[in-house]
């Protein structure tokens, strides 16, 4: 084996060192947060209470959508009302939505179908579709001093609690947004719907709480909740249409006026619905480009959140030496372990998908790496770019 080869081989390992020991810090990040989450809510608010109102931007009906919509029927908060938008009269959410109002005839939920593409944003769109059907009734996000707007991805499963979680923790007055810290929910058993979950379980998740240690606030977008006089204040959803990072772009101009973007004492699940490993790829690509674009050096340097990749690339540089081999196995052996604590942490149920991480790295790494060669992403069949801090563009 040549020196320099051997040198790679040494380097390779070494990076998945540093991966493993990143994995460890997440794992009792991890657990740091689930004695958060131990504590409970504030207890039920009055019916006097500001109400929240809960904006669900919808676009088909994916696998597990249903139980993810139930979800917030079921809130234990005595005053919120659900307002769900799509842009399609055809659209196959819509049937999913009156079902759940038919189940759930004492929740206050509103169907609002409205085609208007105001902005390239499409969530943003349908938000400002949504909003301006609000306001016409009377009833919108203004409905009354005090009024919290939740903003809530369609595939997000929440906890009964989830409102009063995030009523609380925006009773701080300095904190003028927060978000939700999320775990991913295999739609079905399928393996790639599986390798979606994990990806987000225990890399996005462990990160974000490494990140947030390290003193990042950044404002993830699958939950997000700011009284309704702060998002006026912030010239309302008409300031995101034209933004493919909205929720990036929410947290700066909240920030911008001085308050605090926290994370609510709250954890959710997203459902990771893809259809084939292809689906999944172009899923977390427009993910990964999105972030690039963002923080472009703190994304490079998440390569090193993926250490079975170098783990196994170690052994092909040395040449199947002995201590390569040996490290692998050590490396396959504690990041299993990691992934492990996180998921006993959290109350997560993975065992299946602990012994396909090696797959999970590789793909995750390949990603990461695709994230550089273009700056162009595919939502919903419609073409972006990221170049941020410049609006979308066709």
């Amino acid at each position: 084996m040549a020196p320099f080869t051997a040198e790679l081989a040494r380097a390779a390992a070494l990076l998945s060192a540093i991966g493993l020991v990143q994995a460890a810090a997440g794992a009792v990040l991890a657990a740091r947060f689930a004695r958060v989450l131990a504590a409970p809510p504030l207890a039920a608010p009055p019916l006097a209470a500001p109400p929240l109102i809960v904006f669900k931007p919808l676009a088909g009906a994916e696998a597990g959508l249903e139980a993810a919509l139930e979800s917030f029927f079921r809130q234990d908060h005595p005053r919120f009302r659900l307002l769900f938008g799509v842009q399609d009269a055809a659209d196959a959410a819509i049937a999913t939505v009156e079902r759940l109002r038919a189940r759930f005839p004492a929740v206050d939920a509103v169907l609002v179908v409205d085609p208007t593409p105001l902005g390239r944003n499409r969530k943003i769109a349908n938000l400002r579709n949504l909003a301006r059907a609000a306001e016409g009734a009377g009833e919108g996000a203004a409905a009354g001093p005090g009024a919290i707007v939740v903003i809530a991805d369609a595939d997000v499963l929440a906890p009964p609690d989830l409102l009063r979680r995030l009523a609380g923790a925006l009773a701080e007055p300095r904190v003028g947004l927060v978000s939700c810290l999320y775990a991913g929910r295999p739609a079905s058993g399928s393996l790639v719907r599986r390798l979606g979950a994990a990806a987000i379980d225990f890399a996005f998740l462990p990160g974000v709480l490494l990140s947030r240690a390290l003193g990042r606030r950044d404002c993830l977008g699958a939950v997000m909740a700011l009284r309704a006089e702060t998002l006026a204040a912030v010239g309302g959803f008409p300031a995101l249409g034209d933004w493919l990072a909205d929720d990036n772009r929410l947290g700066q101009l909240v920030r911008a006026r001085g308050l605090a973007v926290d994370l609510a004492p709250a954890l959710v699940e997203t459902m990771v619905a893809d259809e084939g490993l292809a689906a999944l790829l172009r899923h977390e690509l427009r993910w990964a480009r999105t972030i690039r674009a963002l923080a472009p050096l703190p994304f490079a340097a998440s390569l090193l959140q993926y250490p079975l990749a170098f783990a196994l690339l170690a052994p092909v540089l040395a040449g199947g030496a002995g201590w390569s081999l040996g490290w692998l196995l050590a490396a396959l052996c504690l990041r299993a372990a990691f992934a492990r604590g996180v998921e006993r942490s959290l109350g997560l149920a993975r065992p299946r998908t602990l012994r396909h991480l090696w797959l999970r790295d590789l793909l995750s790494a390949g990603v990461t790496l695709a994230a550089f060669a273009s700056d162009q992403v595919v939502w919903r069949g419609q073409t972006l770019h990221t170049d941020h801090p410049s609006p979308a563009r066709n």
